[in-house]
């Protein structure tokens, strides 16, 4: 079987060797993979898969290795080894670098895609390499003092602005109120000393710049708010401001397109909105904060019938991936920018601004947050529109009043996942639930002795549900009870759970539990009455029954 893999692909390069194929350019597919996501080279390989065989002075990997160290600035350390095919292939091994990687003679490359779809090494372009160092967390881009600026391209209006997020927010920084305008710009990292005199960072001039200073300095700084219902597009809004009032006039256009919900809460009621207005505070922080601001583009918030998409330029940081946001340790793109939009309140301080971005929705029940259409040049994040689970908020809620606390995020996730999967084991919820796996088992008997979650059978093979607490309304109650199985010498049991969550049960409902027929379930209903564990309460087409001693 070959060890060669079928095609060519971003981490994957075939290079013939029938003309022997030089080392220039072996060095520079090296340095091409380690500055994309490392992979693997195979010298002797035809672009269309085909072996050829690597020519005598390509098949000694120790020789290799280290001309592949003398050509490359810094030198890559790779693992080289021939592989026993029809002919001879060398295979060389390449790591992702963590810094930018050059061939001897100063060429720097990265992998793309073709607009066929084939791979290929190609130049790294200048502000490429801001952006790759930034994801790899070695330059920070806001951090960097903007050529011909001053302060004086510092907004007094935006001054005023600042101070009154600060002063406003709970979660701001107070202590910046003492200060005065140069110590504060300073200590948020808004300005930086070159030579004698005070200059604006690239995070000075996006938080407090003019509008027509950002467009000169910063002229990828642009966002667009946009509404559509079916094809007609109701809003189509552009700003070129500082974030500070962007952020503010985004928030504020959203309202009128976030219709609330009432739910009842006894004799109460709660206003709930369509989008969870701190989890789209959290996003909207998030996409300016942590966009690439080496390229244009613009963050982009969009309301459909769907739901709300809020993206950004630039993918997600390194070590950063869809399936581990909520696990990832906090590291930004922007981490000067980030830190004083901490300071100032506007982001979560402890950098998990994705917890609560996700925590919108588990609280009312509603579609986990979507980031599955981010690509390595996008972060896109979706909120569908949902309509709140009311048992599932009322559980929460229960549960929240009773520990004087709020639920972890950790346990969310798990309740979110067993109201989805119905019933399962706690290795096929670590599939589903981005928590490590001894977390994962700590939150689940956490929730199983909180009562919040039942489990069944041995330890091998050992099931989760969501307990009854869930399951007050007769639908609900039909669902909790279908969850542990339907077998025929168990109908009692799954009878007797149903009256004992819903308080009663008919024949309608025992018939639609167990998917019998009429006359079936109430053979069922009367063999339970007979042995004195179901009550009989009304005669005729409406009769229930109710269970004894409950």
């Amino acid at each position: 079987m070959s060890l060669i893999p079928p095609s060519e692909t971003l981490s994957v390069e075939f290079n013939s060797d029938r003309k022997t194929i030089s080392d220039t350019v072996i060095s520079e597919e090296i340095v091409a993979l380690a500055n994309t996501d490392g992979g693997d080279l195979y010298v002797g390989v035809e672009d269309d898969g085909s072996v050829t065989g690597a020519q005598p002075q390509h098949r000694d990997p120790i020789r290799m290795t280290a001309m592949i160290a003398n050509k490359t600035v810094p030198p890559i350390s790779v693992r080289s080894e021939i592989l026993d095919e029809e002919l001879p292939v060398l295979h060389v091994e390449v790591p992702r670098s963590l810094s930018i990687v050059a061939t001897s003679s100063g060429k720097m490359l990265r992998r793309r895609l073709k607009e066929d779809g084939k791979p290929a090494s190609v130049p790294m372009y200048p502000y490429e390499i801001a952006t790759r160092l930034s994801d790899l967390g070695r330059l920070d881009y806001s951090a960097q003092p903007m050529p011909d600026s001053s302060c004086d391209d510092f907004d007094p209006i935006e001054r005023q602005r600042l101070r009154r997020i600060i002063s406003s927010s709970r979660n701001s920084d107070r202590s910046l109120l003492e200060l005065e305008d140069e110590e504060l710009e300073r200590a948020l990292g808004l300005t930086t000393t070159v030579g004698d005199k005070q200059v604006p960072t690239l995070a000075g001039v996006l938080i407090l710049g003019k509008e027509t200073s950002i467009k000169r300095l910063a002229p990828s700084a642009k966002s667009a708010f946009q509404v559509l219902q079916g094809t007609d597009i109701k809003v189509n809004d552009e700003y070129g401001g500082g974030l500070l009032k962007t952020i503010e006039r985004i928030s504020e256009a959203i309202e009128p397109w976030n219709p609330v919900t009432e739910i009842p809460y006894g004799l109460f009621t709660d206003p709930v909105p369509a989008f969870d207005r701190r989890a789209l505070r959290e996003a909207l922080v998030n996409a300016f904060g942590h966009r690439d601001y080496s390229i244009l583009g613009n963050v982009r918030v969009l309301i459909d019938d769907a739901g709300i998409t809020i993206s950004n330029p630039g993918g997600f940081v390194e070590g950063v991936t869809v399936k581990t946001l909520l696990t990832a340790e906090p590291h930004g793109r922007n981490p000067c920018l980030m830190d004083a939009l901490k300071r100032i309140g506007l982001a979560e301080r402890t950098g998990r601004g994705v917890d609560r971005i996700f925590e919108g929705s588990l609280l009312y029940g509603r579609p986990l947050p979507d980031y599955s259409e981010s690509t390595s040049t996008v972060v896109r994040l979706f909120i569908a529109r949902s309509e709140p689970d009311l048992a599932f908020v009322s559980l929460l809620a229960d549960e929240s009043r009773k520990s004087g606390k709020p639920m972890p995020i950790q346990s969310l996730l798990v309740l979110d996942a067993l109201k989805r999967m119905r019933r399962t084991s706690v290795s096929d919820l670590q599939a589903e639930v981005d928590v490590q796996p001894t977390r994962l088992k700590q939150t689940v008997e956490l929730l199983t002795e909180a009562g919040l979650v039942e489990a069944s059978g041995n330890r091998r093979s050992r099931m989760y549900h969501l307990s009854s607490h869930l399951y007050r309304s007769a639908r609900k109650g039909l669902e909790y009870v279908r969850q542990t199985d339907i077998d025929r010498l168990r109908y009692p049991e799954l009878i007797m759970k149903l009256a004992e969550s819903q308080g009663r049960v008919s024949t309608a409902s025992v018939g639609e539990l167990l998917h019998i027929d009429k006359n079936s379930a109430y053979y069922e209903i009367r063999k339970l009455v007979n042995e004195g564990r179901l009550r009989k309460e009304k005669n005729g087409p409406d009769a229930y029954y109710t269970p004894v001693n409950v």
